[in-house]
């Protein structure tokens, strides 16, 4: 029998990932997949006890969690086992669910490998691949099996995947909130690649500055998001949350916190470029401090600054710590002065309950007006794409109607715009006509599906669409979904060049499983002059608070407000956009 001690959060979520794997597998309805696949999410995410919730009768109180899962979750708890998942378990071939996650496969492509090649196993899977055998079923071929072989290289199909910083970020916060109650510590962050904010990352490092190392690591272990304490020293602890971040906590003397936190933000290579120069100054850095080689004088370092300043730099910011030219951009006094979270004005992107989001165009509206914005863009998707969440050429028109309505209510203190979420076709063509494309006011284009075209074919569609002038945003250009599903096949040169010709505005996804563009490509874009945008892709209220990630992204791509299009108050913006029309 299963104990709740046995069963961590991530054992109890991968129970309804599988059931919605399955489901898919087995052609249900979609709304039934996604209630599974939502409810696996929080429950995996979630920083509490999952069988403490369900214990005093608390799970529904998460997202996506009904009385229908919690049931379930006691099911689990009780006996060890769901029965509605053992009998979908005994109905589908063990391997299917692997080669089903396979990019480019399915579950629909899964189905018919296994049931008209009647085999059961993956190692059957790679097999038949192998000999060619499943280029000979209908409507599949050499590329089928090449996917198949690419995704089952490693082994079992399975990947060790680093973690969006968009679950990182708000347990870090949360525990630094925690130890900052705590009369022993006087100051603490996070650290590492999350002060850096890069895209994922595989642990939480929190460095705290302490006056009593003993209170300090009580307060961090008696924190309850803390399932158990992988390993405990004088300064360092590390511990376990029930979603299964690792957390390490590292505490120090105020008198050298800068030093730690300089050393422990990294990135490792950064850190190395940064030595090298200071042995060359007669200097040796480390996280105690800055050692005068010649007179073995030490400076420690209240402040990551004087860290810096001592070195003869400027303080770097971490979003740019990467050794990609900043040492020597710092030396020479030529680092960008970067976009800020503040200077954003309004958000392009965003969606409401008419198509796929959570909350009616009311509640979005008042959201955006009270996080300051002076304007938001309505984007509801077109219909192209699926799953009916799209809006039809008369329902679109029928929503540019009730956004323009509710826009002269608004009007002059913010601006509501009726735009479209507009899909590219296979073929570069819209999913709306041109007529219908010309009565919006601003255009987001972005892809859904196809992504398996060959670089030059995903190139070639992006680039025609972006001839289209009716479209003013491309929207997440690669496609990728971090952990997920690799960015697509693109020349990301050419395409960016192209908006540059066009004057399109290219995004910069706050969506924490997008980050996309990443930022190696704000980079590219930047210097190639292309505007940007720094949108939410808002689907919920909450989701607004996304910006900070896509904010971040752009900043490690050097992007200063000046390129940043929604820095721009209404006004001037709009003027920009029928410049490039």
């Amino acid at each position: 029998m299963a104990t709740e001690q046995q069963l961590t959060n991530g054992a109890i979520a991968d129970r309804f990932e599988l059931m919605a794997d399955l489901l898919e597998l087995e052609g249900a309805v979609v709304y039934r997949i996604l209630a599974y696949r939502r409810a696996a999410k929080s429950l995996r995410e979630t920083p509490e006890s999952v069988a403490r919730l369900s214990s005093e009768g608390r799970l529904t109180s998460l997202p996506g969690v009904g009385e229908t899962v919690a049931a379930k979750v006691a099911e689990l708890l009780g006996s060890g086992e769901i029965s509605a998942l053992d009998k979908l378990v005994k109905r589908n071939p063990p391997g299917a669910t692997i080669v089903m996650r396979i990019p480019g496969i399915g579950p629909k492509t899964a189905r018919r490998i296994f049931s008209e090649l009647g085999i059961e196993t993956v190692e059957q899977v790679r097999e038949a691949a192998e000999a060619h055998r499943i280029r000979d079923l209908g409507g599949m071929g050499k590329k089928t099996e090449e996917a198949i072989l690419e995704g089952l290289k490693d082994g079992d199909g399975a990947q060790v995947r680093r973690t969006p910083i968009g679950r990182l970020l708000p347990l870090a916060e949360r525990i630094v909130a925690e130890l900052g109650r705590c009369e022993a510590v006087v100051r603490c962050e996070p650290a590492g690649s999350l002060r850096r904010f890069a895209d994922t990352g595989k642990d939480i490092d929190i460095v705290a500055a302490v006056s009593n190392r003993l209170t300090a690591g009580e307060a961090f272990v008696a924190q309850d998001w803390v399932a158990q304490i992988a390993s405990r020293g004088d300064n360092r602890i590390a511990a376990v949350a029930h979603d299964g971040t690792v957390v390490e906590l590292r505490m120090v003397p105020p008198k050298v916190y800068g030093n730690l936190l300089q050393h422990l933000t990294g990135s490792k290579h950064h850190n190395v470029a940064l030595r090298e120069a200071a042995v060359r100054a007669g200097l040796k850095v480390s996280e105690y401090g800055i050692e005068e080689v010649d007179t073995g004088e030490v400076l420690a370092c209240e402040e990551e600054a004087e860290v810096y300043e001592r070195l003869g730099l400027p303080w770097i910011p971490p979003e740019l710590r990467e050794n990609r030219g900043e040492i020597d951009a710092a030396r020479k006094g030529k680092l960008p002065d970067l976009v800020e979270l503040g200077q954003i004005r309004g958000d392009l992107h965003t969606h409401t309950d008419w198509s796929d989001g959570k909350a009616p165009l009311e509640e979005m509206v008042e959201a955006a007006r009270a996080r300051g914005y002076g304007y938001m863009n309505v984007t509801d998707h077109s219909p192209a794409v699926g799953f009916g969440m799209g809006l039809d050429a008369g329902r679109m028109r029928d929503q540019v109607e009730r956004v323009r309505t509710l826009a002269e209510t608004l009007a002059p203190d913010f601006v509501l715009l009726a735009g479209a979420e507009v899909d590219i076709l296979r073929d570069g063509s819209l999913d709306y006509s041109d007529e219908l494309l010309a009565e919006l006011d601003v255009v987001v284009a972005s892809v859904h599906a196809s992504h398996r075209l060959s670089a030059a074919d995903q190139t070639k569609r992006i680039c025609a669409a972006l001839e289209n002038p009716h479209v003013d945003v491309l929207g997440h250009p690669t496609g990728r979904r971090i952990g997920t599903r690799e960015p697509n096949p693109l020349d990301i040169e050419a395409v960016i060049a192209k908006a540059v010709e066009t004057g399109t505005i290219i995004e910069v996804s706050s969506q924490p499983e997008r980050l996309d563009l990443r930022d190696t490509h704000v980079r590219l874009a930047v210097e190639a002059g292309a505007r940007l945008a720094v949108d939410t892709d808002a689907h919920s209220v909450g989701a607004l608070d996304y910006l900070r990630y896509g904010v971040a992204t752009a900043r490690r791509g050097w992007a200063t407000a000046a390129d940043v299009v929604n820095t721009r108050e209404w006004p001037e913006l709009k003027a920009q956009l029928g410049a490039a029309g």
